[in-house]
């Protein structure tokens, strides 16, 4: 229960900022969820993009939009959030509104493929240079499967070294605070 708590954090700060219109990335689409999430809030004259690099993520969350109205404002991308620079177009850099991770594994996929320190940190920089001046990025972190320890570390370490007059990072623990629980990372870009 404590994860869902985080993502309804997530979407909480994201709903201050995100509003019809505007842009959007889901870095990791996984099943989908915080993508039509992101549709809802910037539909229907928005524009989201999503990440994944497991085809049966994008093929699970285009079965779930073709059904929904505003898929028109979503754009699903077959590749490494790593990649986002190259794969969004150049009009929309610096003007992103808000960037969603979800690290791990693909609920209910195979637990074996996982997100990967290195291409989240190089996405996480690229994301520093795609969002607005008042944009926002949400990192949902779970240390608690093989792997996720070091990432959610390396992430952490990562917003420890950002300059903090661009950016104000918060770290929002599980009610439990264990090292294996989930956390979500906020970084605000300051303008």
């Amino acid at each position: 229960m404590q994860r869902i708590s985080l993502v309804d954090t997530a979407h909480n700060f994201i709903k201050e900022i995100l509003h019809s219109g505007a842009i959007a990335i889901d870095a990791t689409v996984g099943n989908g969820h915080d993508t039509l999430f992101l549709v809802k809030q910037v539909g229907p004259s928005g524009q989201v993009f999503g990440f994944d690099i497991q085809q049966t993520a994008i093929a699970s969350t285009r079965a779930k939009f073709l059904q929904t109205p505003g898929m028109q404002c979503l754009t699903l991308i077959h590749a490494s959030h790593a990649d986002m620079s190259e794969k969004i177009p150049v009009n929309y850099h610096g003007n992103i509104s808000v960037i969603m991770f979800n690290l791990g594994y693909l609920p209910g996929g195979d637990k074996n493929i996982i997100t990967c320190t290195d291409s989240t940190i190089t996405a996480l920089h690229c994301s520093c240079e795609l969002i607005s001046s008042q944009g926002i990025i949400t990192v949902m972190a779970y240390p608690g499967h093989p792997g996720g320890d070091l990432e959610t570390a390396q992430v952490k370490s990562w917003c420890e070294q950002l300059d903090k007059d661009r950016f104000k990072v918060d770290i929002i623990y599980s009610a439990d605070n264990k090292d294996s629980a989930p956390r979500l990372f906020v970084i605000q870009k300051r303008h």
